[in-house]
């Protein structure tokens, strides 16, 4: 089955075929109507990776994450996935898990299946791949790592600001003993959030308690991490998580050794995924409009005829809001969480 039969059963040229398909150029309604239909009764399947070696032009789009199960990237994935989808395109993903040599894998496999354009939605980065990209035609749009220029196009959010906030509104509640969550602290953008918490912690020296743990992305992760804050001696009456992900196994953590959220503990995330606002109870975190960025992110790698502005080569920066909800509250006087669990330093 081949793009000649569909073209000889529905009585047009091969040519309206390919527009009908590629969603490109003028064709009737009742003609586009007539050749789907002629699609779907002969089952056909037109083979996109042999037309784009045959020359002809792409129609998928290449989206690279750090870690998929984190809700956070999957809302950018779905939001650039709804514009590709609207405008005729295909997307493939792939997830690295936060591994530098894994991201160099997945952007070498997205240019061999010759991609329209690669989405980079990841927290580490491969020594030489911004060198590699910029010597290629493809168009690349990076979500905070990479730098803008020529055919990449860089998104960034201002996570000191969203820190900022946190904990200014935390030391207006009283907090003075604060801990921070975190995870792969040596990769840029994460490492940026913890480093943002201790400088916003110095502002307040010898006025505040203060300390950072590191484990895994994700819920497990973060009731590891909290179960070393809780061991640790600096019995916190507020913990920072550095992602909403790893707020949930706060909550758990702190839920399980029987201290109150936010009476004992007040927690924040970062992020504003839609399972903060469904947390018991829901979470205070920062709001990092995530549809936003994957439309952005889709509207650089295939520019629209309307337009107002060209997005290539340029870098965008968003600004983050704190959004109060229900699991931060004023410190309490004299809280010892040692007293509550039984732990002891």
């Amino acid at each position: 089955m081949n793009l000649q039969d569909v073209a000889e059963r529905a009585q047009v040229s091969i040519a309206t075929v390919s527009r009908v398909l590629n969603n490109a150029g003028p064709v009737k309604k009742s003609t586009r109507a007539r050749v789907l239909r002629v699609v779907a009764e002969l089952n056909y399947h037109p083979n996109l990776h042999a037309r784009t070696l045959a020359g002809g032009k792409s129609r998928t789009l290449g989206v690279i994450v750090s870690n998929l199960e984190n809700p956070f990237f999957l809302d950018i994935f779905r939001a650039i996935e709804s514009d590709a989808h609207r405008h005729g395109y295909e997307v493939v993903v792939a997830n690295t898990d936060y591994r530098p040599q894994q991201l160099l894998s997945s952007v070498h496999l997205m240019m061999g299946r010759r991609v329209a354009g690669l989405a980079v939605i990841v927290s580490e980065m491969e020594s030489g791949l911004m060198q590699e990209l910029m010597q290629s035609n493809l168009r690349v749009v990076f979500y905070d790592v990479g730098k803008a220029g020529g055919n990449i196009s860089n998104i960034r959010t201002n996570y000191p600001r969203g820190i900022q906030k946190t904990v200014e509104y935390l030391y207006s509640l009283g907090h003075r003993r604060i801990g921070f969550v975190g995870h792969h602290a040596a990769l840029d953008p994460l490492c940026d959030r913890q480093r943002s918490f201790v400088e916003a912690m110095k502002r307040y020296a010898n006025q505040v308690e203060y300390g950072a743990i590191t484990d895994r992305d994700g819920p497990a992760g973060g009731q590891q991490a909290t179960r070393q804050l809780l061991d640790s001696g600096l019995r916190p009456t507020a913990i920072v998580a550095v992602n909403d992900f790893m707020a949930l196994g706060v909550l758990k953590e702190l839920r399980e050794s029987s201290l109150r959220v936010p009476q004992d503990v007040s927690v924040t995330g970062y992020d504003n995924i839609q399972l903060a606002e469904f947390a018991v109870p829901p979470l205070t975190t920062v709001n990092i409009p995530r549809a936003d960025i994957g439309h952005l992110a889709f509207k650089a790698l295939v520019p629209q005829a309307d337009d107002e502005q060209e997005i290539q080569g340029r870098e965008f920066r968003i600004n983050p809001e704190l959004v109060i909800r229900e699991s931060t509250a004023v410190a309490p006087p004299s809280f010892d969480p040692c007293e509550r669990t039984g732990y002891s330093t």
